[in-house]
């Protein structure tokens, strides 16, 4: 297996964590953003968006982060990070969607904005997308403080998929300009799991954009 990635995209990190959790043989591909090395005819032909992460297996391409995760525990065989009872699967599987469709989507959206636009020199932070963004963040963070405060982790009591998924955003949490401090069982639970191994591996010293999903 050959996985596409970029350093530090957040992403990418997300299906590192579960390849590092799992302990599996893939080489990993590094590339440029900014050399163009997403968008040549050889990467478009394996995900059209010109974006990463991205996994080929034989002739298997696929491409978003969180379709690869699950492909990567089924393929191992993980009864554990992605269960195969359908109650519990299922339920990892709809904290992958909300991540992406609500929680992570306004917070990556801040983080672009404020952290990536004017560290890349992007252009101008759009200030009424972000003021949006943070309407939605509080309103996502306040569902996540009410699932944690019954929960360690997001299903049954030990790390999923749907853990090193929501908290990819983690190296951002206090660069952007957001009142955590309302969320405690939130800031716990990121703290915890930063210190969890297979994750604590992926960061990198440079940031780079997040560029798929």
């Amino acid at each position: 297996m050959k996985f596409y990635t970029v350093v530090g995209s957040p992403n990418c990190r997300k299906v590192q964590a579960v390849i590092n959790h799992l302990g599996l043989a893939v080489e990993n591909e590094y590339l440029e953003f900014f050399a163009g090395e997403l968008r040549t005819p050889a990467q478009l032909g394996i995900n059209p968006n010109g974006m990463v992460p991205a996994l080929v297996d034989g002739a298997l391409k696929l491409w978003e982060s969180n379709a690869i995760m699950q492909y990567l525990a089924d393929k191992a065989g993980d009864d554990a990070l992605f269960p195969r009872d359908p109650s519990r699967r299922y339920d990892v599987a709809r904290w992958q969607f909300w991540e992406v469709a609500h929680f992570n989507k306004a917070f990556g959206v801040i983080a672009f904005e404020m952290v990536a636009k004017p560290g890349f020199g992007l252009g101008a932070t759009n200030v009424a997308l972000v003021d949006a963004m943070k309407e939605d963040l509080q309103r996502f963070a306040a569902v996540l403080e009410g699932h944690l405060t019954g929960h360690t982790y997001m299903v049954g009591s030990g790390i999923t998929l749907a853990d090193y998924a929501m908290i990819h955003l983690e190296g951002f949490k206090e660069a952007i300009p957001f009142d955590w401090t309302p969320y405690p069982k939130l800031n716990a639970y990121f703290d915890r799991m930063c210190s969890v191994e297979a994750w604590a591996r992926t960061a990198a010293h440079n940031r780079s954009i997040d560029l798929g999903k």
